[in-house]
């Protein structure tokens, strides 16, 4: 098993920046890819970014393109997601999730193994 837990949620002004946190632990040597996704009210979740451990593939939505980096600290067993340039519309709960398949899309919700708990990013215009 692999337990995930974000952290660095919180309220923001339009075009402020926030830097969320996912710390892996259990068998992190299991995963491959680890990815962000997040769910506004009303919405289905969606693929926000996701890339490998040995960080030679990254995948972003059109969305965040430009505005949001993924990266990893490997030693700690933690990835992050800095997000600048916020608009309302980034506002969502968002969740960390890691997968042992390497194959299918990164942006494959269902390939995901692993889920946490959620952080809630609330930009106000």
């Amino acid at each position: 098993q692999v337990q995930l837990v974000e952290s660095g949620g919180g309220l923001v002004q339009a075009g402020g920046s926030l830097r969320l946190s996912c710390s892996a632990s259990g068998r992190t040597s299991s995963t491959y890819v680890m990815g962000w996704f997040r769910q506004a009210p009303g919405k289905e979740r969606e693929f926000v970014a996701a890339d490998n451990w040995s960080g030679t593939k990254t995948t972003y939505a059109e969305s965040v393109k430009g505005r949001f980096i993924i990266s990893r600290d490997n030693a700690k067993n933690t990835v992050y997601l800095q997000m600048n340039s916020l608009k309302p519309e980034d506002t969502a709960v968002y969740y960390c999730a890691a997968r042992r398949d390497a194959y299918s899309a990164y942006e494959s919700r269902a390939a995901y193994n692993y889920w946490g708990q959620g952080t809630q990013v609330t930009v106000s215009s």
